[in-house]
């Protein structure tokens, strides 16, 4: 196949197959288009060759195998992340089945490379000791405090996803009765997330100081554009960093701005909303998802096996009653 079918097939992939075929939103279509960043530059590198100059042949399973170890072992991606890539590569390969049946053998060779087992490990989430140690971290006296003590206050309730509260703009929340926010979430699926009357406060004074248009973001980045992913994360580390000076438990806890989602999840859990409820307000296709916040908290299975004994008293947690015995259960 010449090189400027291989450029021309990207290109339909991307313009024809996600935007007009599959009307892919503009996250998975910037998804997918990272993933073949990352491929085009580590061919080109393997390869001494432009991107512009590679073929589709040069894409066999085996330089693909060594892209996926690239990922894992160089780039120190994990494995979620690895399958992630890997699909947007399997998603090209069956759009080209279809259109170039000389490279079918090719494309079924690529389609049979498989996604990598992992080990899913519990949900990390917020105490609501910690929770409000994280929301009284910002400092009220500066513009960046109130937007970031906002910005939490409204990840914490609510449970929007990073890209989510992102792409929140004025005209997407509403106050009085029945205060709320409008998000469109995954799978294009629009949603309203109540809010809290404390919240709902603490946004409604924000955008009051703010100012600006409809279509202006809720939560701007110092220069009035829109807040990024990475930025966000940042916001994240650096208030959880300060939060930890009042909040031991916070030490050995990993905090992402999807945590703060987990958070939300189990405060609802806890005040003993139904798992479907729960479903529906973070936009989760079926309860089977949300399931894993059952896992997740001892304290919850605790209370449930209270009920299976016949005395019907909580059942102690087991304590070993010798130091060396205690040592053993540490391991």
């Amino acid at each position: 196949m010449s090189v400027s079918s291989f450029q021309s097939l990207i290109q339909r992939f991307f313009t024809d197959r996600l935007l007009k075929q599959l009307g892919a939103s503009q996250y998975t279509v910037a998804a997918y288009r990272d993933a073949f960043r990352l491929l085009l530059q580590f061919a080109s590198a393997r390869l001494r060759r432009s991107p512009s100059e590679l073929r589709i042949e040069d894409l066999d399973v085996p330089f693909l195998g060594q892209f996926l170890e690239y990922l894992e072992l160089d780039r120190g991606n994990c494995t979620r992340t690895r399958n992630n890539r890997l699909a947007a590569v399997h998603a090209f390969f069956q759009y080209v089945a279809i259109g170039e049946p000389a490279l079918a053998l090719q494309c079924q060779r690529v389609l049979a490379i498989p996604s990598k087992r992992y080990e899913r490990g519990p949900v990390e989430f917020l105490t609501e000791e910690e929770t409000a140690a994280l929301v009284a971290a910002p400092n009220p006296a500066t513009w960046v405090g109130r937007r970031d003590k906002a910005l939490l206050l409204v990840a914490v309730q609510t449970g929007l996803r990073n890209s989510e509260i992102t792409s929140l703009r004025h005209q997407d929340v509403e106050f009085g009765t029945g205060a709320h926010v409008r998000c469109l979430g995954k799978g294009r699926k629009m949603r309203c997330t109540p809010l809290r009357p404390d919240v709902a406060a603490v946004l409604k004074e924000w955008l009051s100081q703010q100012g600006g248009e409809a279509a202006d973001p809720v939560f701007p980045s110092s220069n009035g554009g829109r807040l990024s992913a990475d930025a966000f994360q940042r916001l994240v580390s650096r208030h959880i960093a300060t939060a930890r000076r009042t909040c031991p438990s916070l030490m050995p806890k990993t905090v992402t701005p999807h945590t703060l989602r987990h958070a939300a999840a189990m405060a609802l859990l806890h005040r003993g909303v139904d798992l479907s409820v729960i479903a529906l307000w973070l936009g989760h296709e079926s309860t089977e998802t949300t399931q894993i916040y059952l896992h997740a908290d001892m304290q919850l299975k605790e209370r449930a096996l209270a009920h299976a004994t016949s005395s019907g008293l909580a059942p102690d947690r087991f304590r070993p009653p010798d130091p060396l015995l205690a040592f053993l259960e540490s391991l």
